[in-house]
């Protein structure tokens, strides 16, 4: 598991808090059920590596004092215009502990359909589910190799493959679709029509 080295921050003034940035630091807190919230500050390039290392939504050793906690990271604020990482907030988890998280939705392959001339359409980026800790999927892969034009893949379709959390959709929700692409002569026509209707 990956670890993050954080200290006890204790001084919470504006002036502190730039001063840490300025120092490579970010100020950051921890918070779960049952536990205090605890202010903490990171490692800006220490955090960077773990997110790359883990994803969005796994799990890291939080190392502060000595003491180790599994966390997961829920929220981050930017500047807006540097986008530079301000502030970070941990969630501290147990492998008891169910939480709702948004997953990414990628879709693997080249389909039938679009080597004949279909396309591929992703109508869901991204999942909402509930699940344990340890049981949240980086991503969502999904093998349109086979698809054929015409060929949709609906949440329903993908819930046996993650059985092990809730996806928080309706199951008749379309992911990605194989569509038809018109040849340019009929969309030159559909326009023509258009045109000459006066629309």
């Amino acid at each position: 598991m990956n670890t993050l080295v954080a200290q006890e921050r204790k001084n919470y003034k504006k002036s502190t808090s730039k001063k840490l940035r300025n120092d490579g630091k970010i100020p950051a807190i921890v918070y779960g059920n049952n536990i205090d919230t605890e202010s903490i500050s990171i490692k800006n390039a220490d955090l960077l590596k773990v997110m790359r290392d883990v994803g969005r939504n796994g799990i890291l050793s939080l190392n502060l004092d000595g003491k180790s906690k599994n966390v997961m990271l829920r929220d981050y604020q930017n500047d807006p215009v540097t986008r530079e990482i301000l502030h970070v907030d941990f969630l501290q988890v147990d492998k008891h502990t169910e939480i709702n998280a948004k997953v990414s939705v990628i879709l693997k392959g080249t389909s039938k359909g679009e080597k004949v001339g279909g396309i591929a359409k992703q109508y869901l980026h991204e999942l909402d589910i509930t699940a344990k800790a340890n049981d949240i999927p980086n991503e969502i892969e999904i093998d349109i190799t086979d698809f054929e034009i015409g060929h949709a893949v609906k949440v329903a379709d993908i819930k046996k493959d993650y059985s092990n959390c809730s996806i928080n959709h309706e199951d008749d929700e379309t992911i990605a679709m194989i569509d038809y692409v018109k040849p340019e002569t009929e969309e030159a026509e559909d326009t023509s029509k258009l045109e000459a209707s006066g629309v």
